[in-house]
């Protein structure tokens, strides 16, 4: 969900063309693309940037190699936060590690910068990789580029996430030291942390009415599921929306500011949930091409070599995590001025009326 931006694209220029010279001497930077909204979960900067390498950096180019390098800069959040606690290091940390140690496909990560001084939060810098990313305003079944394309890349782009799922989901946290996505303030590693920290995020997030996501978690604590194996490390937030695709195949897979350690059945449920969103959700049929969700778990059970257990479990699970994500959503509307305090949007959506239907499907 989007914000106003508020920033001078030319003095950002400055500053950034300062900052990177630390690490390119003598960059430059003609300028700064500051989207004209910018998401809650941090903030996007874009530009290209030259230098020399090798050279002199104050004789111009003479002497080196003239370098010319796209890159993005992602913003801790500063105008508005949709989580309670950003964990933007932690993205920071996991996306690195991903790149250098990993086959999964994550944008270069260049530096890290800390301090809040320079652009008023903490940032890092990464390489940025051209391609299409699914909307989700409109939803991708309904509207957008994925509508024109062939059913044969729709399908490629279903399918080919499951394989990125696959190994992520058998890294070895310790040999990773991918420990620190742990969270033992809410509870034990899995359902207990996720059902904890989601229950303060939903009081956080509204303080109006919460009756279908309050009657989830009720079920939800009441039909707690085991997780027998080791954690694994989840993406938080996997769907086809969050990765840049070229003719199909998927290039860099984003935001992993929700990563965290549990069981893959969670991750592979809101793979499917969100995507039923984007069409049952809104009273459009999914395209065709995609595949059903009962292939999906078969394919997904032959990558990962086991069966998934309990997913009507984590389909409400995700109907829930995602219902407090649209409360914060709807209160960050009428903070803005987007909709009347009395609006029941943060309480009455398309998640929490299909995650209704749902729960009333239940025997």
């Amino acid at each position: 969900m989007p914000v106003p931006d508020q920033r001078d694209p030319e003095l950002t220029r400055a500053i950034l063309t300062r900052w990177l010279n630390r690490h390119l001497p003598g960059v430059r930077i003609p300028m700064i693309e500051t989207p004209k909204t910018s998401g809650f979960s941090s903030e996007t900067l874009l530009f290209d940037a030259s230098w020399t390498e090798g050279g002199d950096a104050g004789e111009g180019t003479d002497g080196g190699a003239e370098r010319h390098e796209p890159f993005v800069v992602r913003v801790a959040p500063v105008h508005y936060q949709i989580f309670p606690e950003p964990r933007f290091e932690e993205q920071y940390r996991l996306m690195r590690i991903l790149d250098e140690r990993t086959g999964v496909p994550v944008p270069p990560i260049r530096w890290y910068e800390p301090s809040a001084e320079p652009l008023g939060a903490p940032f890092f810098v990464m390489g940025r990789i051209d391609g299409d990313v699914p909307t989700d305003m409109p939803p991708y079944h309904q509207d957008g580029w994925v509508t024109h394309v062939p059913p044969e890349e729709r399908a490629a782009m279903w399918w080919s996430p499951l394989e990125i799922l696959a190994e992520l989901h058998t890294l070895d946290v310790a040999a990773l030291d991918l420990g620190f996505l742990d969270q033992p303030a809410w509870g034990a590693t899995g359902l207990d942390q996720r059902l904890n920290y989601y229950e303060h995020y939903l009081h956080w997030a509204y303080e109006g009415p919460q009756e279908t996501a309050l009657r989830a978690l009720e079920w939800l604590r009441a039909n707690q599921v085991d997780e027998p194996d080791p954690p694994a490390v989840l993406w938080g937030d996997a769907r086809i929306g969050n990765i840049i695709f070229q003719k199909g195949e998927p290039r860099a897979v984003l935001d992993w500011e929700t990563a965290m350690l549990g069981a893959p059945e969670e991750d592979l449920a809101w793979y499917m949930f969100l995507d039923r969103h984007h069409s049952e959700g809104i009273g459009v049929p999914r395209l065709a091409g995609f595949p059903s969700y009962a292939d999906t778990v078969a394919r997904y059970e032959a990558l990962l070599g086991r069966p998934m257990r309990h997913l009507d479990y984590y389909e409400i699970l995700s109907g829930f995590k995602f219902s407090v994500i649209m409360a914060r959503i709807g209160q960050a509307m009428i903070d803005f001025g987007w909709i009347e305090p009395g609006n029941t949007f943060p309480h009455d959506n398309n998640c929490t009326q299909l995650l209704a239907r749902i729960l009333g499907g239940l025997q």
